[in-house]
C-alpha cells in the first residue's frame, strides 16, 4: 500500500513536519518519496504597466520561484539521503494547487499523499480555504493528513 509517497511542501515550518513524518513512514515501510512544490504563476500585469516592465518582473518571478522550489526540495532531498530513503524532487508552476497535486500523484505513480493541515478551523477555512480538505473530497488515493 505505501510504496510511493507524494509529499506537497512549501518550505514552511508545517511542511517541514510533513517532510519529516513522510520520511519516517517511508523508512519504516520501504517506500520512496516524491517531494512536490507548487509555485505560483507570475501575477498578471497591472493596467497601464509597460510591457517591458511586466516582462522583467515576470522573469524575476520565474527565477525567484524556481530558486525557492529548488532550495526547499534540496533540503528535503538531504534529509531523505541521511535516512536512506529514495527521493525525487519535483515542482510545478501554477495557481491551481489542488489540481497540480492530484496530477503529480498520477503522473509520478504515487499511491499515497502525505499533507499537513494548518488546522485553522471553520472561520480560517472560510477565509483562506483548505487544500487538504479539497483534496480529501477529490482524491481516490489514501491521504495521510498531519496536524
Amino acid at each position: 500500500m505505501y510504496h510511493h509517497l507524494l509529499v506537497p511542501i512549501d518550505g514552511s515550518e508545517l511542511s517541514e513536519r510533513a517532510a519529516e513524518a513522510s520520511l519516517e513512514l517511508a523508512r519504516k515501510v520501504g517506500a520512496r518519496v516524491t517531494g512536490f512544490v507548487v509555485e505560483p504563476d507570475p501575477p498578471l500585469p497591472n493596467l497601464g504597466s509597460h510591457p517591458a516592465n511586466y516582462s522583467r518582473d515576470a522573469d524575476e518571478h520565474l527565477v525567484r520561484t524556481e530558486a525557492h522550489a529548488q532550495e526547499v526540495l534540496g533540503q528535503f532531498a538531504a534529509k531523505a539521503a541521511a535516512q536512506g530513503v529514495p527521493f525525487a524532487g519535483r515542482f510545478k508552476r501554477t495557481d491551481g494547487v489542488d489540481d497540480a497535486i492530484l496530477d503529480a500523484a498520477d503522473e509520478y505513480g504515487c499511491d499515497t499523499i502525505v499533507m499537513i493541515t494548518h488546522g485553522r478551523g471553520t472561520f480560517g477555512e472560510l477565509l483562506f480555504g483548505s487544500h487538504t480538505k479539497k483534496l480529501m473530497a477529490r482524491t481516490k488515493l489514501p491521504l495521510l493528513v498531519l496536524h
